[in-house]
């Protein structure tokens, strides 16, 4: 299939494959875990999730390890990834673009990306702002790497394909959300290490 945006097609294909390969492993889904264990502390209350760019479903799986009556849901690009996710059997798994209308004709209590919007065409970030809030009854939830003002750096040799961004501070303004925490996830934290991530939750 071939998308709108050089983005899209570069995450569908093979590059997208590639990145399935150097994530995945109990290790990262520990860390997962324990990343979504800090977030619910500050969200009570949430029942349903759902994720948009999920790739295989490891943080679908890490919240189905926290509370295994959790209602989850996926949205992913990558065909291979969504195979993979559905295997998981913890999450209902859409194939398509985030940056395409979504609706199930429902809401859930979070509505979330993690490593996802950095990837995402600038142009085209405010449909997936809108996406993350329709389908969202109560809180945002976004992990992606911070910067107070827009840049855009070579990712793994290639140009245009990793933005940083103050993503959160966009939504608030967006939508009138509310703070309601955030915290960072370290690369050298000495028992679940991640890349450099920055999570905000955000409430309507």
């Amino acid at each position: 299939m071939v998308y709108r945006t050089e983005q899209e097609n570069f995450w569908s294909g093979e590059f997208g494959e590639a990145y399935i390969e150097r994530n995945q492993g109990e290790r990262l889904l520990a860390a997962n875990t324990v990343k979504f264990g800090q977030v619910l502390r500050s969200a009570p209350g949430i029942r349903s999730a759902v994720e948009l760019g999920c790739n295989i479903g490891l943080n679908l799986q890490a919240l189905k390890r926290l509370n295994k009556d959790f209602d989850l849901c996926g949205y992913e690009i990558n065909e291979v990834a969504v195979g993979k996710a559905r295997e998981l059997g913890v999450a209902e798994i859409h194939q398509g673009s985030i940056i395409e209308p979504l609706s199930l004709g429902r809401q859930f209590d979070l509505a979330f990306t993690s490593g996802v919007l950095i990837h995402i065409n600038p142009d085209e970030l405010g449909k997936v702002y809108d996406n993350l809030n329709a389908l969202s009854s109560r809180y945002i939830l976004v992990v992606e790497y911070y910067n107070p003002t827009p840049v855009t750096v070579n990712y793994r040799g290639h140009e245009n394909r990793l933005f940083k961004r103050d993503f959160a501070g966009e939504l608030i303004d967006r939508f009138g959300l509310k703070l309601r925490d955030y915290g960072f996830l370290y690369h050298r934290d000495n028992y679940f290490p991640q890349d450099d991530l920055t999570w905000f939750l955000l409430e309507k």
